[in-house]
């Protein structure tokens, strides 16, 4: 993919979530600006999604906030209201949660909280929005997973549960591609290396990562506008280095 603007995508309709910072938001900023995508940008930040609507202001495309908290079921019945029968032509999987324990600190409730939100909310999002996102060119559903979560990648001590919980988001997607592979719909996972965020500093105190937010945003903007007419059902590695 390169790096050129995309050219007839103005009316394509890009559900984003976790938009008030960092990867998230960079990527919605990018298909609104870009791109001339409408996004609606769902997070728990009320503040942070005005902020950048107001930076999409003149864009070509258009950014639409929804205030909702994810980890509450009733979350993803007001994504699937505001959407309100429109076709979505992607749906981007980013919102997530990192919890940090020695081994031995483990609770079951830690592991619920992380595996209810970085793997069963984008499993019900697909869901509730299938029949907005099948149709002719076909809608894709992309996770946004970590190199934690990617088999055969280093480990780190104390992300145990939070690097299980993004390997199961891999699967989800994986998954996903199989069973709406009938209804025009398909589904990839990227697992994002080191990017300089809140969540990697807090994950890694000191390290600096060699890659921006805007950077990263910009080639997930991209990926989930055109990644599908390559890959389908795919977990790819997008990395040039892990702490």
């Amino acid at each position: 993919m390169g790096e050129k603007k995309s050219v007839g995508t103005p009316d394509r309709l890009i559900v984003v979530t976790g938009t008030s910072k960092g990867v998230g938001r960079e990527t919605a900023k990018a298909l609104v600006m870009q791109h001339g995508c409408t996004v609606v940008g769902v997070a728990r930040d009320e503040k942070g999604l005005r902020t950048l609507q107001a930076e999409c202001a003149g864009g070509p495309g258009s950014f639409e906030p929804l205030a909702a908290d994810l980890s509450e079921d009733p979350a993803i019945e007001l994504v699937h209201k505001h959407v309100a029968g429109r076709r979505v032509h992607g749906l981007v999987n980013n919102a997530g949660l990192l919890i940090t324990r020695p081994f031995g600190e483990w609770t079951a409730a830690d592991g619920a909280r992380l595996f209810h939100l970085n793997a069963t909310v984008p499993l019900l999002l697909a869901q509730a929005l299938a029949t907005s996102l099948a149709g002719d060119p076909p809608g894709h559903v992309l996770g946004i997973s970590s190199m934690g979560g990617f088999q055969g990648s280093a480990k780190f001590p104390g992300l145990l549960a939070y690097s299980a919980s993004k390997a199961a988001l891999a699967c989800v997607c994986e998954c996903l591609a199989e069973e709406l592979k009938d209804h025009g719909v398909r589904a990839n996972s990227l697992c994002i290396g080191a990017v300089d965020t809140a969540m990697l500093r807090a994950a890694f105190p000191g390290y600096q990562a060699p890659i921006t937010p805007a950077v990263m945003g910009a080639y997930v903007a991209r990926f989930v506008l055109e990644g599908h007419g390559f890959y389908n059902g795919k977990v790819l590695p997008v990395a040039v280095s892990t702490p």
